[in-house]
Parts: structure tokens; C-alpha cells; sequence
């Protein structure tokens, strides 16, 4: 280091002050300072460590961890049919919500805020493991009919069941977004099977939804395509009674026949329906015990090889979830 002709230099022996007691009052100050100082500079230290203030290192403050999210899974089922198919509802989402509970908040406002829908996914792909639990007879009013069944599948066994699930999923979020308040039927897993047909109906009541729309699929035979939806008819006896329903419904399910066409591009049934995409029907439970209005939508025919490749695409699939959604709100005046 070069040598600092500014810096104070050693004071020889006989230039030093004979004043002592000033030097000895200088030296105590001096031995004080020096003492203090560690103190000081401890202080600070632990003052750093403790509020991670100081310089600004360009660091940005440490983030808190979310909690790590819970894991689900998820199953295989029989055959097909049409109409048993569409006379049993089931599906399901999170495995933490539960039957008859939204999956989320609806949002504080928007323009429907203050609404109510139902959705109903078809069928439950536990079902297939609890034949003897879905087999059972329940009571549709006008007669009986089994709790459930296991739906129908792709030739490559798509499930419907996994399919009704995922536009369901779907369409409440698209509905939410609206801020309309969503109640599932069932969310797979958070039941092995069912609920069964006349459960489902009393959620959608007990909800006292302004619509419920069942998701499904339909299973018949090659050749035959298109969607259609099934509207109530009018019924009465035992515990269904469905003339206050059967105007309301019908609304609903034209609205949602024509923004289904114009959004996914899919035709009407070309087998049921006479081209109108809507088919009215006194056999399913789901139907003949709803109080609010309600409807069914067959979105296409899993055993048909184009109508398969439509449901098996996520792409086509968000587009039938909007056509649904865009129908809803159009029947609840948004």
C-alpha cells in the first residue's frame, strides 16, 4: 500500500503532553469506545437476522408455500342402451366436495349472481363394481325402475361416465364464471356408485334450482348421430307431478338444443326427434320427480365412429359445455 502522508503520525517521546490527566481522560474514552463498538455492531447483526432488513441485496422477500394439494383418482363398466342409459343420471369431480354441494364459491357478482343450477353428470363409473347396489328398484311415480346403471362406452371403452364427468366439470365453470351459484349431483369420487335416480332429482329440489341439466351420452347403433335433449312430459302419480315444469323445461331445452348446434356444429339427432333435437319422455325418474325445471342431453352416440371421435376430444368437448352453458343462460334471461 503506498504510504499516506495525510494520516495522523506517531507522537514521539518528547513531544507528548505533559498534561496527563487530559491524556489519561483520552485514553478512558478511547478504551470505552472500543468496548462499545462489538456491542453495537452485534446489535445490528442480530437485528438483521431477525427482520431480514439492511441493504438492499436486490433479493426479492421469501414467498410462502401454498399447501400441497390432495391427490384423486379415479375407474370401467358393461354395455349400453339408449334408454336406460339416459333414464339414470350420475357423475361426478372433486374428491373433497360432496353430493348436493358446490365445488366453489360463486363468484360475489355478476350477472346472474344469485341464480341456481344443477348439473347432473350421467352415471358414475363406480357403478359397474356395485351392480347389485344400482339394480335396485326405486320409485319414479309412475312406476319403478332401477336405482342406476353403468352407461354405455366408446367401441374402445370410452366411458360415458368419464365423459359426462369432464363436460360437467366444464360447463360449472363456465357457469361460475357468471356467477352463478353450481350444485353437482355427485362428484366421482366422492361416492363408489350412483346416487340413484330419484336422489338425484331430490337435489336438484332440495337446491331449489332456477334449471338442472343431466349430462349423458347416448349407446346405440352405428350409423345413428346427432344430440338430442329430452324434455318432461306431463305426469302424475305417486310422488311425481310434473305440469308445473313441463313449459319451463321446454324452454330450456330448445335454448339449449339450438346454442348446441351453433357451437359445436353437431346435427340433430338423425334418430329420435324428427330433426328437432328434442324428445319429450314419461320413463325417467330424473324427470317425472323434478320440481324445477330440468332436462336431459344426449350429446352424441358413443357407438358411432365419427360421433365417438367428437366426445373423445377435449376440444369438441369444451365446445359442448359452452353450447349447454350458452343455452342455460339464455333461459335464465343473462
Amino acid at each position: 500500500m503506498p504510504y499516506d502522508d495525510s494520516a495522523p503520525q506517531p507522537e514521539s517521546a518528547s513531544s507528548v503532553s505533559p498534561d496527563r490527566p487530559w491524556f489519561t481522560r483520552r485514553s478512558t474514552l478511547a478504551v470505552a469506545i472500543a468496548a462499545i463498538a462489538p456491542l453495537c455492531l452485534a446489535g445490528w447483526v442480530l437485528v438483521e437476522v431477525t427482520t431480514g432488513a439492511g441493504a438492499d441485496d436486490g433479493r426479492p422477500p421469501a414467498a410462502a408455500q401454498p399447501p400441497a394439494a390432495p391427490p384423486s383418482s379415479q375407474p370401467r363398466p358393461q354395455g349400453s342402451a339408449s334408454a336406460s342409459a339416459s333414464a339414470s343420471p350420475s357423475a361426478s369431480a372433486s374428491a373433497s366436495a360432496s353430493p348436493g354441494q358446490s365445488t366453489a364459491a360463486a363468484p360475489a357478482k355478476g350477472p346472474l349472481a344469485g341464480r341456481t343450477v344443477v348439473i347432473d353428470p350421467g352415471h358414475n363409473a363406480g357403478n359397474f363394481k356395485h351392480t347389485s347396489e344400482i339394480d335396485k328398484q326405486v320409485d319414479i311415480g309412475t312406476g319403478r325402475k332401477e336405482c342406476d346403471t353403468t352407461g354405455t362406452t366408446t367401441n374402445a371403452g370410452y366411458l360415458e361416465a368419464d365423459f359426462t364427468l369432464d363436460v360437467s366439470k366444464r360447463l360449472g365453470a363456465i357457469l361460475e364464471a357468471k356467477g352463478i351459484k353450481v350444485v353437482f349431483t355427485h362428484q366421482a369420487p366422492d361416492r363408489p356408485f350412483g346416487p340413484c335416480i330419484d336422489e338425484r332429482a331430490r337435489i336438484g329440489n332440495a337446491a331449489n334450482a332456477d334449471a338442472v341439466v343431466s349430462v349423458h351420452a347416448d349407446g346405440v347403433a352405428e350409423g345413428n348421430r346427432g344430440f338430442h335433449v329430452i324434455l318432461p312430459a306431463k305426469v302424475k302419480g305417486g310422488a311425481a307431478d310434473t305440469a308445473n315444469i313441463v313449459g319451463p323445461s321446454r324452454e330450456l331445452g330448445e335454448r339449449i338444443a339450438g346454442n348446441f348446434t351453433r357451437t359445436t356444429g353437431s346435427a340433430p339427432s338423425n334418430y329420435v326427434g324428427g330433426g328437432t333435437g328434442l324428445v319429450v319422455r314419461d320413463d325417467l325418474g330424473g324427470l317425472n320427480l323434478s320440481t324445477r325445471p330440468k332436462v336431459f342431453i344426449e350429446c352424441g352416440n358413443m357407438r358411432d365412429a365419427k360421433d365417438a371421435a367428437l366426445l373423445n376430444s377435449p376440444e369438441w368437448r369444451e365446445k359442448a359445455a359452452q353450447g349447454i352453458a350458452n343455452g342455460i343462460v339464455g333461459f335464465l334471461g343473462g
